[in-house]
């Protein structure tokens, strides 16, 4: 019986009659994956194709609007039918409130595009308040871009301002950003 040495040994002596079938081999390989590719090209290409089409029947807008924490990510799309989601939902069933869903839907109906386009957010982080609020600044950023002219109007009601007031970080030595321990006199 041969020892692993003495078969290591056969193996290498092997490997160097036959280079040139050790060379095929690789070139071989390297095309393949190429070859893959392209199949897969051509998949992405077939499936790319209906959202092309509907890109071009609705293209979008973006922006983003931020308030304290919350950063919403909004997307208008033109020709629509005044639709509005929230992380995939409805915005009346994301915003319970009379006052959120009006909060949302301000600037389209300022400016008159509350059936004449959709919008899509998604918002991270904050409140429903915060969430709200950074909604409607980004939906107003999103419909100067679709009409300049809209830039009067959404100034003129505030809705372009960037509301900065964050939490106040809490400080050393006290309880909070200012709240200090309770004194006592005795």
């Amino acid at each position: 019986m041969p020892t692993k040495t003495e078969e290591k040994k056969a193996d290498s002596k092997a490997e160097k009659k036959t280079p040139a079938a050790k060379k095929v081999a690789p070139k071989a390989e390297k095309k393949a994956p190429a070859a893959k590719k392209a199949a897969v090209k051509a998949d992405e290409t077939v499936e790319e194709a209906p959202k092309m089409a509907d890109m071009k029947k609705g293209s979008y807008l973006s922006a983003i609007g931020r308030r304290k924490e919350a950063i919403a990510r909004i997307r208008i799309i033109k020709n629509g039918k005044g639709a509005m989601t929230v992380n995939g939902r409805p915005a009346t069933s994301y915003f319970t409130t009379y006052e959120l869903r009006e909060i949302v839907q301000s600037p389209l109906k300022a400016v008159g595009q509350d059936d004449a386009v959709d919008v899509s957010a998604k918002v991270q982080g904050g409140g429903l308040r915060g969430q709200a609020e950074a909604v409607r600044l980004g939906t107003s950023r999103a419909l100067i871009q679709l009409n300049p002219t809209f830039r009067k109007a959404l100034k003129k009601l505030g809705f372009l301002s960037r509301d900065a007031r964050v939490k106040e970080r809490k400080k050393f030595g006290l309880r909070g950003a200012r709240r200090a321990k309770q004194w006592s006199k005795r």
